[in-house]
């Protein structure tokens, strides 16, 4: 009955055209991420990357401290002592490439505090359609342009034919005509050395006031910008005292000094002050109260709305 039934319905051209899609295999996707002294952001990404990535995919992680207990939870660990955030993502890439079945597999960096936030898989599709890299762009950090390892999608093969390095050393000039040089400096000069158009992915949502930590990118990824280190930024470093100083008046005559020194004597005299204090003191309250907010959801295994939350909180502008 089973076959006569087959034999009525069988075509054999769209069965030839359909039998390479369904026995094709998904591309596996390999993610890298680093997690630093602290464990509290394992559960919570691997969650997050199981509920919104459903191509098959594998977890490659550096881990240290607290974190070097979760390392079963990964497809591959080290727990090496090195230091430098850039090297751990170098090593991680070399890992992939060696382990890799195919050049085209999707290949994710992604920072231990940031996530996605909705699904994944046709928004890989759609950037790896059109650019062979994809990377947050951090312009809401005084003027940053290179790419930011706290998202990058790219393939294994592209990050193996341009000797991908996420070493600082190139330097660029910020929106405050200063030069700098940060983690991704040497891959936007290989990127622009060798003309390769790459698609920056933007601030689009956050989820406080503060225009660089807690943000949201492309609508798609969220990154805590302080889950392993003191939540003080450069931005927090230039603004305006008036948050930690009650007395406008002495703000704002702090606030004239400080316009007029370079950076080194202005950071040096807001720590004298007591300010960078202050401000740190704040910026943790902000980071805890956020964290716990989210968290106690994810950590139920439910959806937490990042992107209804983030809209109470619009992106300025760098």
């Amino acid at each position: 009955m089973v076959n006569h039934i087959f034999s009525r319905f069988y075509n054999p051209y769209i069965f030839s055209k359909l039998v390479p899609l369904i026995a094709k295999p998904s591309a596996m996707i390999h993610v890298a991420t680093v997690h630093w002294n602290t464990d509290r952001w394992v559960d919570l990404q691997l969650n997050q990357l199981n509920r919104y990535i459903h191509q098959p995919f594998r977890v490659y992680a550096f881990l240290s401290g607290e974190a070097a207990k979760q390392r079963s939870k990964y497809f591959y660990s080290s727990c090496q002592p090195i230091t430098e955030h850039a090297v751990k993502l170098n090593l991680l890439a070399e890992t992939i490439m060696l382990l890799a079945q195919s050049d085209g597999d999707p290949l994710i960096f992604i920072d231990g505090d940031a996530f996605p936030v909705t699904p994944l898989d046709d928004f890989i599709g759609m950037q790896l359609e059109r650019y062979p890299l994809a990377a947050v762009q951090r312009l809401e950090n005084v003027g940053d342009i290179q790419p930011h390892p706290s998202f990058c999608l790219t393939t294994v093969g592209f990050w193996k034919s341009i000797s991908g390095d996420w070493l600082k050393g190139y330097e660029w000039t910020n929106s405050r005509g200063v030069k700098r040089t940060d983690v991704g400096g040497n891959l936007l000069k290989i990127l622009n050395d060798l003309g390769v158009e790459w698609k920056p992915l933007l601030r689009t949502g956050q989820l406080s006031e503060h225009p660089l930590m807690f943000g949201i990118y492309e609508n798609a990824i969220y990154h805590h910008g302080a889950g392993f280190r003191q939540p003080l930024s450069m931005y927090d470093r230039l603004k305006p005292t008036s948050h930690v100083v009650k007395n406008k008046a002495v703000a704002g005559g702090i606030d004239l000094v400080l316009d007029k020194l370079p950076l080194k004597n202005r950071f040096f005299l807001q720590r004298h002050l007591g300010l960078k204090k202050n401000i740190l003191r704040q910026n943790v309250e902000l980071s805890e109260a956020i964290y716990h907010d989210f968290a106690s959801i994810i950590s139920k295994g439910e959806a937490y709305d990042f992107i209804s939350k983030s809209r109470r909180f619009p992106v300025t502008g760098s």
